[in-house]
């Protein structure tokens, strides 16, 4: 039997075909638009690192598409598929990213080839140390130029590593902290910082249902309660947003898609005992939270509420995008769905949460870990305890009346004990991650309902993130 491939664009001209339908509906000069759409600069190094008794040779990349703000952010990803053209389009969307949420960055990324898995960590570290040193000498590891944070294959670990090579190399920096975002909490990194991306989903998904009209548009009605929701890639991004909707939010994950296959569970999955089970096992094969499925990906065809590709680009394609039933798409990964798959759904009416937006709060969160990192204090120090004393004088009040009223009323109970709490640092965080979410989204909404040439919320969320970019370059004299 022959298979037919579909031939589609590769991620990085993916973004530029996206980026291309964006600024046809908008009257940018034409220089200025190239200035846009052009990577500014991409740096190659490969460099030798002596393990396990002979020498290995690494490539790595960081890509800096846009300095309309400085400095420029985005991660750093370890996988063996990295290459070039992948970061370029990560950079990019980083760029469009930060301009839609309103986070002061240009944009840019980082990779290395390496199977993480592969190497102990005391040579992980090796790796990640002399990576850090060529990057951080031509100044592509900067507080004020360029700051990286954790992506595919990375986390706190690999960030603590080089924000402390940073600082052997920049004894007199007293912002060094601030050199890079994600790091462990006890090392200058911020509280809710690992949740970050995960819990933007929650709030862009729980944004999505405040509008009647958005989720008519979706076929959906009520809330996120009892919603059926399937996540593919069940890594920090897919837990920590499948967590948070089904405990928090009352959705049911009736399935997740892994790389060795999928779990069925129409009652809802267990989704803390399938991640341990996964990092215990290394795949969900023999998990019994639900029904094992060895073609995972055949589960994409499974009819439910929301789907979230929360793993790697181009999952959803020209090849099974015919039998996508989901009535919302989330992008919790970067280009989930491909350019050609995006145009069948867009066609059918099926509503994409696009994601330029939708995992933006992991940058989101890394600029308030930037901003303490400058402030050197943290979130909620000075200002918790007054806070807290002037809920105090409400509380006082409330009871003298109690008595006066001679318990005629009487306050419900733990009122007292969840008002006098001033917030802390993670309540700050989600505050600020919501507030966020919210602002961007109704943003784009403006442009998505404001315009009928806008057909969809892709386009809306470059259309805004591209103006932003054209302003400050406007601000700059180009």
């Amino acid at each position: 039997m022959i298979v037919a491939v579909h031939k589609e664009p590769s991620f990085r001209e993916s973004v530029d075909l996206m980026f291309n339908h964006a600024v046809a509906l908008m009257r940018l000069p034409p220089g200025l638009e190239e200035k846009i759409r052009v990577c500014n600069a991409t740096y190659t190094v490969r460099f030798g690192v002596r393990l396990r008794g002979q020498i290995f040779t690494f490539t790595g990349y960081r890509s800096v598409h846009s300095e309309h703000m400085e400095p420029v952010k985005g991660g750093i990803r370890y996988a063996t598929a990295v290459n070039q053209d992948e970061v370029e389009a990560l950079a990019a969307l980083m760029t469009y990213k930060c301009a839609l949420v309103e986070a002061p960055f240009g944009g840019s990324k980082g990779g290395l080839c390496i199977d993480p898995r592969a190497w102990e960590e005391h040579e992980l570290e090796q790796i990640t140390r002399r990576f850090a040193y060529e990057l951080a000498k031509r100044d592509l590891i900067n507080p004020s130029q360029n700051v990286p944070a954790p992506d595919m294959g990375t986390g706190e670990r690999e960030m603590a590593w080089i924000a402390d090579q940073y600082k052997r190399m920049n004894t007199t920096d007293i912002n060094a902290n601030a050199c890079v975002t994600g790091k462990p909490a006890n090392a200058g990194g911020i509280q809710g910082r690992v949740e970050a991306t995960g819990r933007g989903v929650q709030y862009a998904l729980r944004e999505f249902f405040r509008h009647p009209e958005d989720k008519a548009i979706a076929g959906l009605t009520g809330t996120l309660d009892g919603k059926t929701v399937i996540v593919q890639g069940l890594g920090n991004v897919g837990y920590h947003a499948a967590k948070f909707l089904s405990q928090e939010d009352g959705a049911r994950i009736i399935a997740v898609i892994e790389h060795d296959g999928g779990l069925i569970n129409p009652d809802g999955l267990d989704v803390d005992m399938v991640s341990q089970w996964i990092r215990q096992h290394g795949g969900i094969s023999g998990c019994p939270a639900g029904e094992f499925i060895a073609d995972g990906a055949s589960l994409f065809h499974m009819e439910c509420d929301i789907l979230i590709p929360a793993a790697i680009e181009g999952v959803i394609n020209l090849d099974n995008v015919d039998g996508i039933r989901a009535q919302l798409i989330i992008e919790a990964a970067n280009g989930p769905i491909t350019y050609g798959a995006d145009q069948v759904l867009r066609k059918r009416g099926t509503v994409i949460i696009p994601d330029l937006y939708a995992n933006a709060g992991g940058v989101t969160v890394s600029y308030f870990e930037w901003v303490k990192n400058l402030s050197h204090i943290r979130f909620g120090r000075m200002q918790r305890r007054q806070e807290e004393a002037r809920h105090q004088l409400l509380v006082d009040e409330l009871e003298r009346l109690d008595r006066y009223l001679n318990d005629a009323w009487s306050l419900t109970p733990h009122f007292k004990e969840k008002y006098l709490r001033g917030a802390d640092e993670l309540e700050l965080v989600r505050s600020g991650l919501d507030d966020t979410m919210r602002t961007a989204y109704q943003s784009m909404r403006e442009v998505w309902h404001g315009r009928d040439d806008v057909p969809d919320l892709r386009t809306a969320a470059y259309i805004v993130g591209i103006s932003r970019v054209a302003s400050s370059y406007r601000a700059k004299g180009l």
